[in-house]
Formats: structure tokens, sequence, C-alpha cells
């Protein structure tokens, strides 16, 4: 099993001074707000950037996640402090993950360049019809220490007149190849006979007793860190059990995923990478007070289950209200998950759908070169 104990996050800095230039230099910039999916897609992002031979900083206000995340060097990937900036010469691209302000004489300094970076900002993903709208559109700055510069707004989506999603080169077929009853044994969390596995990842105001009612009996669930850790077990029914896991690295999360008869997720990155296993998947979309995640849940499921069959759909629709709260759970929601076989059928066609589509950081690369002239 591995080890729950984070490690020191290795210094990459010597890595990108060695680096050949094979590709443009990228910025990438990431807060930490208050949860883990923000500088979990940065992470993922960087990685995928320099296996298509870019070389990328990652700035980030709290390293500390990265060290359970990837806890071993990447060649020509820097993790480095936020307040370290400042003092920087920007790259080639500079990313503004998620809206989360670039410091000022960061900015100062891409404005003073004599050919001026590729400013993008990466936007939340959505499946509202707005990111179609929206994405690649130009913000022009007239002043402040970026006047002159122009900020590119960049939209992750499902359909082809968005960013698309992150998707590393093979990433499918690796899902496909992997030995699941193999890799489950051998951290000692293999399924006894006859039951299924599911993982679990989920917020704090998850309503687990009436999920684990519809449930019912022989699932194997596998509780990935955070509060359902204490909060699930107490309410285990007859015939259901759980094993609560270490913080995984983000390789062994996706085998996690991959490894599963049902995944529920939360947030970005964890739903992301959750359609990429081919997997059924129940998200648990973060919570807004104004009500705004209701509308978000739907857009995604218009799209999901599109093709699906009329009962299926609606059973898998009042599953999805029901573990997010926007609906009591009810026959249809408790039928969807003994539909399994079905959900899967569903679940290898969207993503058949989505693999069919230019990932992020291919249409990233494409952007950039379109903005400042870029060959990459």
């Amino acid at each position: 099993m591995a080890d729950a104990t984070p490690t020191p996050l290795p210094d990459t800095r010597p890595a990108l001074r060695t680096a050949a230039k094979t590709g443009a230099t990228w910025d990438l910039f990431c807060r930490v707000i208050d949860n883990y999916g923000d500088i979990g897609v940065c992470l993922r992002l960087a990685r995928d950037l320099v296996g298509r031979g870019e070389q990328v900083r990652l700035w980030c206000d709290d390293l500390g996640p990265l060290a359970w995340m990837q806890p071993t060097p990447v060649e020509r990937l820097a993790c480095l402090p936020w307040p370290g900036s400042e003092h920087a010469e920007p790259g080639d691209v500079v990313i503004e993950t998620f809206g989360c302000e670039l410091p000022a004489p960061f900015v100062a300094a891409m404005a003073a360049r004599a050919v001026k970076p590729a400013w993008i900002n990466l936007e939340y993903l959505s499946a509202e019809s707005y990111v179609e709208r929206s994405h690649g559109l130009k913000s022009p700055q007239f002043s402040g220490p970026g006047a002159g510069l122009d900020k590119w707004f960049f939209y992750p989506g499902f359909t082809a007149r968005t960013g698309g999603l992150l998707r590393e080169p093979l990433l499918v077929d690796a899902s496909d190849r992997h030995d699941a009853p193999r890799w489950l044994a051998e951290r000692g969390w293999a399924p006894a006979g006859g039951e299924r596995v599911l993982s679990l990842f989920a917020y704090p105001h998850a309503p687990l007793a009436g999920f684990l009612d519809a449930l019912g009996a022989g699932w194997l669930l596998l509780l990935c860190p955070g509060a359902p850790q204490t909060e699930l077990p107490p309410l285990l029914r007859a015939g259901q059990r759980a094993i609560a896991l270490p913080p995984l690295t983000q390789a062994d999360y996706d085998r996690l995923l991959w490894s599963c008869d049902l995944n529920l997720v939360r947030g970005e990155d964890s739903f992301v990478r959750a359609q990429w296993a081919g997997r059924p998947m129940l998200w648990q979309i973060y919570f807004q007070h104004d009500g705004a995640h209701g509308p978000k849940l739907e857009a995604f499921l218009d799209r999901q289950l599109a093709g699906a069959p009329p009962a299926q759909a609606a059973g898998w629709r009042a599953l999805s209200r029901a573990w997010n709260g926007l609906a009591p759970w009810d026959e249809a929601s408790a039928g969807a998950l003994r539909a399994l076989p079905e959900a899967t059928a569903l679940a290898r066609a969207w993503r058949d759908e989505l693999s069919a589509q230019p990932d992020l950081a291919t249409q990233l690369q494409a952007f950039a070169s379109r903005a400042i002239g870029l060959s990459s």
C-alpha cells in the first residue's frame, strides 16, 4: 500500500535551467483556494505540455499538495513558490488559471518584453452554452501594469467549439489495458468474491446515508481522503464494507478510477479523469450558495445523456440530482445504481464522443501559436 505520509516536493528548478530549448517556455499561475482541484488541473496540464516538448514553470501559492500528487521530479517542469515570480523573466506563454490575477510586477515585465507573451486566462470547466460564445475572446488591457497587452479567454468544454478537455496521448489506451484485479490486490484493496468496487471522493455535505440505502449490498467502497472517511463507515449497510485510502499520486488516482465499477467524484479534476476512465461516474458538483451549481449540473447531464435511451437518461438524472441534494432519493435514483451494465455502455459511448475532439493541451498550443506566432 502506498505511503500515506507526503514526502517533500523535489526542487525541479535545475531541470528547467538545463533543459534543451525544444519548445516554448510556459508560465502557469495557480492559487489553492479551498480544495485541490485547481492545482490538480494545473499540474496535469503542466506535465502534458512538458510531454509535448515545452518548458513549464508552475507558480503556486501552496506547493504542499504537490508532495503527494507528484512526488518525483519531471524533466522541464519547475514547481515554484508564487512570491518568487515578481523577479522572474516571463516566458513565451503565460497561463492565468481560473482568474487567479497575476502579480503586478510580473505583468509589468510581460508588457516590457519586446515580443509580448501570449496571456491566456484558463477558465473553469462548464457545459453551459455561454462557454462556446466566450471561448477565444480577447480583452485588450488599456491601463495598469499590463497596458498594451491582450488577455485571451480559453474555456475548456465538451464540444468542438470549446477548448476541449485535458487528455494526454494514449490515456484511453492505458485505461483499457489496465489490469484492475492485479492492481487492487497488490495494494490490499481487492474485492471479495461477488463484490463490486466503487471509489468515493466527495465533499463533506454528501448525502451518504441516502446513497448507501440506494446502493444495496455487495459493494466494497474505496474512500479517498476527506470527511467521508470518518463519516461513512458507521453508516454502512449490510453487505457493504469500506477501506480508507491514503493520498494517491495523480497517476495512481487514475488507476483507481480505471479499477472500479463505479466512480463518485467531485469538483473538476477528478470529474474529467473519471470520464476518461470509461466507467459509470457520479459527479458531486461544487456547491454554490446562489444555486448556480444546479443549472451547471443539468447542462452537463443534457450533453452526457443526449444519446441515452429515455428511461436510462431519466434514471441517471434522478440519481445525479439526489447525490447533489437537488431531489429526494426515490425508486428512479436507486434503479439507476442497479443498472450499471447499461451505464457502462453509456460511459464508453460518451468517452468515445469526447475522444473524437482535440484535447486541451493541443488546442492551447495552437491557440498560443495564433496569438503570438509561436511554432510549437
